[in-house]
């Protein structure tokens, strides 16, 4: 049997303000060719379909579209809700589509064993059970016993994430024994290497789980969350496909790719390269380097290619700023789009809030670098200033989960 194992698809992501649904479809009608050309039996999506938890009209549009091209094909789909996901949205039209072969998982149901998906083979026989969970919210976790400090909660969270898998473990055993089985999670496991694109989760990132704890049972753990793709060390396979799309400037250098397990060879994936529709481009340096670097940029055929410059000067210089403002604006090379820009300078005269304002927007900044450097200001000690990161980090969660309800 053969698994196509993909995540972190993000309908619906732009990219400073730059939509990337035409990126979309182009991996969709690659991905309908992988699966063609590979004989893929179950295509996985492990959790964050969506980059929005109400996504818009357009981007609903691309996920129905998307199934109904991927229903063509001979194959099982398998897809889960991830943090950015909303599990109420996901599971709404869930038994269509469980008609349809696709099996839905948005929210963790309350029975376990609705997570558990058999796959038969040719022969009608169950050859493949599937623990199809998705992210595991605070709600899923904790219970109100579990203790109100810090440290509390951390251990509380990964203890929660281990029980629900074994819980999943032994129901695979008991109703498919003998059967191999695989698990999917949407989770931040311990020393994954993470971009700029993903939000925190659990506390933080700080409940990062050891993926040894998932234990032996499962043949292949199929991961999400993380954008960069990479091996997780565990007892057994357990891998990040990572996002098929560049979705943040720090993956313009990522190899993205999809992971297929043949299960008649064995459990190890095999890489299966995903072709780069558009080129994200960084670009630093003085104005007259920015200049220089913009007017050698060739012509191409591919999708239009987003530019983020950064202008580097040693000295603060306000006719700097104004040159790099004319210099965005009289920006006008075809096949080519400058998303976003902002100015640094080493020695700055002005003061740091003057620095603020002018080197940054609104949107360089994430809503926990700006409430580190708000309690940076005041002198906690180091417990009660955890107590107030993770209270923060629990309402940020629970403000991006609001449209959940």
């Amino acid at each position: 049997m053969k698994i196509l194992h993909t995540a972190d698809w993000h309908i619906g992501k732009k990219l400073h303000k730059h939509e990337l649904f035409t990126d979309f479809e182009l991996f969709v009608e690659w991905l309908t060719n992988c699966i063609e050309e590979n004989k893929v039996d179950v295509l996985l999506v492990s959790g964050d379909v969506f980059d929005l938890a109400n996504p818009s009209s357009e981007a609903r549009k691309q996920y129905y579209r998307a199934l109904m091209q991927l229903r063509k094909l001979d194959c099982k789909i398998i897809l889960t809700g991830g943090n950015h996901d909303s599990p109420a949205m996901l599971d709404a039209p869930k038994e269509i589509l469980k008609e349809l072969d696709m099996h839905v998982i948005g929210g963790l149901p309350e029975n376990l064993e609705d997570a558990i998906i058999p796959v038969s083979g040719k022969n009608g026989k169950t050859e493949m059970v599937i623990a199809a969970l998705p992210y595991l919210r605070d709600s899923d976790l904790r219970s109100a016993n579990d203790g109100h400090s810090y440290n509390d909660r951390l251990e509380a969270i990964r203890r929660g994430i281990q029980r629900t898998f074994n819980l999943a473990a032994d129901i695979c055993q008991k109703k498919h024994p003998a059967v191999p089985a695989l698990a999917m999670g949407h989770l931040f496991a311990a020393g994954s290497e993470t971009s700029e694109s993903e939000r925190d989760i659990q506390i933080g990132n700080q409940a990062a789980f050891n993926a040894l704890q998932f234990g032996d049972y499962f043949s292949y753990i199929a991961l999400g969350h993380i954008h960069k793709p990479q091996k997780v060390s565990a007892a057994v396979p357990t891998y990040y496909s990572g996002s098929p799309l560049q979705l943040s400037f720090s993956e313009r250098k990522d190899d993205k790719r999809v992971l297929l397990i043949d299960t008649d060879k064995n459990w190890l994936p095999e890489n299966i390269p995903v072709p780069s529709f558009r080129k994200l481009l960084k670009i630093s340096g003085s104005i007259e380097e920015l200049q220089l670097k913009l007017g050698a940029l060739e012509k191409h055929n591919h999708l239009d290619s987003l530019i983020e410059i950064e202008l580097k000067e040693e000295h603060y210089d306000a006719t700097k700023i104004y040159l790099l403002d004319e210099l965005v604006t009289n920006f006008k090379t075809p096949g080519y789009e400058i998303v976003k820009h902002r100015a640094t300078f080493q020695n700055q005269v002005k003061s740091a809030g003057d620095l603020y304002k002018n080197s940054q927007q609104l949107e360089d900044l994430k809503p926990k670098e700006v409430f580190s450097k708000l309690i940076n200001e005041h002198h906690y000690d180091e417990e009660t200033r955890n107590e107030i990161l993770a209270a923060f980090d629990e309402l940020l969660e629970e403000v991006e989960n609001s449209e959940n309800d």
